[in-house]
């Protein structure tokens, strides 16, 4: 059986993938954009009242952005979704739907990405198939007592289809406080397990705190002036959510909603959770953080002259906790029924032949060069070039860096024959 050429695939046809395509084609080299269901696949498998963190201004494509008359609200999950429809139909992406990568592989020219509509060759590869295929749920999960439910983000889809009791979510990262103040709203009895997180308002000096970490460069800044790059790469979500009032998740919010909260989930034991006693500890340190972006955020506004037009600085209250928050709760008397593992994601390369993966299934890669494999790329990945290089906003700025040392090799290699 044949197989089919072309010079670059592309795997994944979300934002990442689609701005790739879009920097490759003002580039004229030719590519293919692969994907396993339909554009912004991924974002289909969301819960189905999520809404974008950045507002619409922030959603900001190679040759495409928001054109509507909210530039400040923050797009639901179908408007996320139609808005990278457009994008394809707009830079008439290649893309392939329903054709599923299966394997990735080196040959002595390139690359064979086998599919489930047939195979592909290739001199380069971009892996733009996300960050967030798989839930990450933690061992311990083994020892949930029978009769209480255990559920991931990827599978919840609303607080009218829970079981009835209340509800557990461990990890207080954006996906968690979100989803402890949906459920809590919906009546239901919430502990939300709290470790490491960073604490941040939606609004700073009547402006979204997108706005000043943009304006002042924070977003822009590259991975290779960070002097520790793995611990940037890791750092948990920001605590923020894209209600259309604005309101704020951060755990003072969620205490005045009557979720309650526990320190870090440490151990499921005889039916038991029994959580760390550091609580206070990780609020305090988050509260310091928060602060110290707010002073940077206030010394550029009196660099940059912004500080008249703007309301004058502020601080906010301190994280209030419990002088002596529970450290542990007994499963099996039935007041939890549901316990939500809001605990990160993870990447799926299974399909993925190379060796360039680390232990925890990362890839290897120098800013989206997989050195150790050349012609092989990653996007859409953590600080992959820049902080907001996960978001929306930073694959095009992203995609571009790596379409010009793309096209440089291939002009190398044709040099060279």
């Amino acid at each position: 059986m044949g197989f089919l050429r072309t010079t670059v695939v592309i795997v994944g046809a979300g934002h990442a993938g689609l701005a790739m395509s879009r920097c490759l084609a003002e580039r004229a080299i030719d590519h293919v954009v692969l994907e396993r269901g339909e554009v912004a696949n991924a974002w289909r498998t969301r819960w189905p009242s999520l809404r974008l963190l950045t507002p619409n201004w922030q959603s900001r494509l190679p040759g495409f952005g928001y054109a509507g008359d909210d530039p400040d609200g923050y797009r639901s999950l179908p408007q996320t979704i139609d808005f990278l429809e457009r994008y394809a139909g707009y830079i008439g992406a290649p893309v392939r739907s329903h054709t599923a990568v299966t394997s990735v592989r080196r040959t002595e020219d390139g690359y064979a990405v086998s599919t489930t509509r047939g195979e592909w060759r290739c001199r380069a590869v971009v892996l733009a198939s996300g960050e967030c295929n798989v839930a990450n749920v933690p061992a311990l999960a083994a020892g949930l007592p029978a009769g209480v439910a255990s559920l991931t983000p990827l599978e919840y889809r609303g607080a009218e289809a829970l079981g009835p009791g209340g509800v557990l979510v461990v990890g207080a990262s954006a996906t968690g406080v979100q989803l402890a103040d949906e459920i809590r709203r919906s009546g239901r009895p919430v502990t939300l397990a709290v470790g490491e997180h960073i604490r941040m308002p939606r609004r700073y000096r009547g402006r979204d705190i997108q706005w000043w970490m943009d304006a002042a460069g924070i977003l822009d800044q590259r991975y290779d002036e960070i002097p520790d790059l793995e611990r940037a790469r890791n750092v948990p979500s920001l605590q923020l959510a894209g209600f259309p009032d604005g309101r704020a998740v951060d755990l003072n919010a969620l205490t005045a909603l009557g979720v309650e909260l526990v320190g870090r989930l440490a151990a499921l034991r005889d039916g038991k959770a029994l959580f760390s006693g550091s609580l206070a500890n990780q609020a305090a340190l988050s509260d310091l953080k928060m602060n110290r972006l707010l002073d940077a955020i206030d010394d550029w506004a009196l660099r940059a002259g912004r500080g008249v037009a703007l309301e004058p600085p502020r601080r906010f209250a301190p994280t209030r906790i419990e002088a002596s928050p529970r450290l542990s709760l007994d499963l099996r008397r039935g007041a939890i029924r549901t316990v939500l593992w809001a605990t990160g994601f993870r990447p799926d390369y299974s399909w993925l032949h190379v060796p360039v993966l680390d232990r925890k299934g990362r890839i290897r890669h120098d800013g989206g060069v997989v050195t150790e494999s050349p012609g092989l790329y990653l996007l859409g990945a953590p600080f992959l070039r820049r902080r907001k290089s996960a978001l929306i906003d930073g694959a095009g700025a992203d995609a571009r860096e790596l379409s010009a040392h793309l096209a440089a090799r291939l002009a190398d290699r044709r040099l060279a024959a």
